[in-house]
């Protein structure tokens, strides 16, 4: 009898270790599925977070393309105007030019021609005659002897 409640103790004892044991194992598997839940749900957070990084990225990129891009078209008017106004001075500048060797032309006649319109003063008449001395008068003599020159600095001051 002795060995035969030694046996039921011992088998009870077992018994008991072994729900223990599975207790136990219970209680590790739900602390695993608690962990393993936990840790998915920090992976979900991170992958959302990266997810809102990303698209406000986005946006930001966006929104400095926007600025850029209007940048670049304030920058091309500006360069079509100033275009157009540089063709404008252009023709302007070749005009002007044109008008100056004219001039240069028309003195450089005056000075050669100077002898001979004095000499011949018969065949003009008195109001050019009159218009050709008060040319000769010192002042202006000086000035029509020079060359009418022009400069690029300051043509278009007006």
């Amino acid at each position: 009898m002795a060995s035969s409640s030694g046996n039921s103790s011992t088998s009870t004892k077992f018994c008991g270790s072994e729900e223990d044991l599975q207790l136990l194992m219970d209680q590790k598997k739900r602390k695993r599925k608690q962990s393993n839940r936990e840790s998915a749900r920090r992976s979900r957070m991170r992958k959302q977070k990266h997810l809102d990084d990303l698209v406000a990225e986005v946006e930001k990129l966006k929104k400095e393309n926007n600025e850029i891009l209007t940048g670049v078209k304030i920058t091309t008017q500006k360069f079509l105007n100033i275009e157009g106004e540089n063709s404008i001075l252009r023709v302007q500048m070749s005009e002007l030019t044109k008008r100056l060797e004219s001039l240069n032309h028309m003195l450089s006649f005056f000075n050669n021609n100077n002898n001979t319109i004095t000499s011949t003063s018969t065949i003009f008449d008195s109001e050019f005659y009159h218009d050709y001395n008060f040319m000769n008068h010192h002042h202006i003599n000086m000035c029509l002897n020079q060359p009418i020159m022009a400069s690029s600095n300051h043509m278009f001051e007006w």
